[in-house]
């Protein structure tokens, strides 16, 4: 009977470890791409149904508070329905909903690969401009930004300085990576979405 060489054995065993927390990590950001996709659609229904209703001709400046207390009543564990963001719920409808009608399944497929906070970000910083929020959608999946990173680039007028957007939106990466990657497994409007607490998800990341 060969003798087992107990030097291969470990060097084997600690092999198959590194390659199940590789697969682990990519497991956990495929899940949180995935869990990001269904927010952000929620968030695209959310204005549109805001739009269409008109409930806040009928209720008001009062309709964002309203219908905030009345959702957080249905969802107490959640965050993600605070007047703000409710508000930029719709501010994200009305940005792309034109865009969407020409573009539909792959502009919702690019625009569900970043966080709702980047999201958040655009649509202050570029305001009605859908070709200039597009721009800074493409360059995101493109180069991987972190939300500072954005920030900082935005402030840089990237846009202003290289013109009007070339979009091909076929040819950006299939799942998001690097920074990018990071800010979704750690995005709390996910957590928020899973009725999870922010802080307990942070620490078991960090574990």
């Amino acid at each position: 009977m060969k003798k087992i060489n107990m030097n291969d054995l470990t060097h084997e065993y600690k092999s198959w470890i590194s390659e199940l927390k590789t697969r682990y990590k990519q497991a956990q950001i495929k899940a949180s791409v995935a869990v990001n996709g269904e927010l952000l659609k929620f968030y695209f229904e959310l204005g549109k149904d805001i739009s269409e209703k008109q409930f806040a001709n009928s209720y008001g400046s009062a309709f964002y508070k309203t219908l905030s207390s009345d959702l957080i009543v249905e969802f107490p564990d959640a965050k993600g329905f605070s007047p703000t963001n409710l508000k930029y719920s719709f501010y994200y409808y009305y940005l792309y909903k034109e865009e969407v009608v020409q573009n539909r399944q792959q502009l919702v497929d690019d625009l569900c690969r970043i966080p709702w906070g980047h999201h958040v970000q655009i649509i202050g910083k570029c305001k009605n401009d859908s070709k200039k929020a597009l721009f800074y959608i493409d360059q995101i999946i493109q180069n991987n930004w972190s939300r500072n990173v954005l920030l900082n680039i935005i402030d840089s007028n990237l846009y202003e300085r290289q013109g009007k957007a070339v979009t091909n939106f076929s040819q950006k990466l299939s799942v998001p990576a690097g920074d990018l990657a990071q800010q979704i497994t750690k995005d709390p409007y996910s957590f928020d979405f899973l009725s999870l607490r922010t802080d307990y998800d942070e620490k078991e990341l960090k574990d």
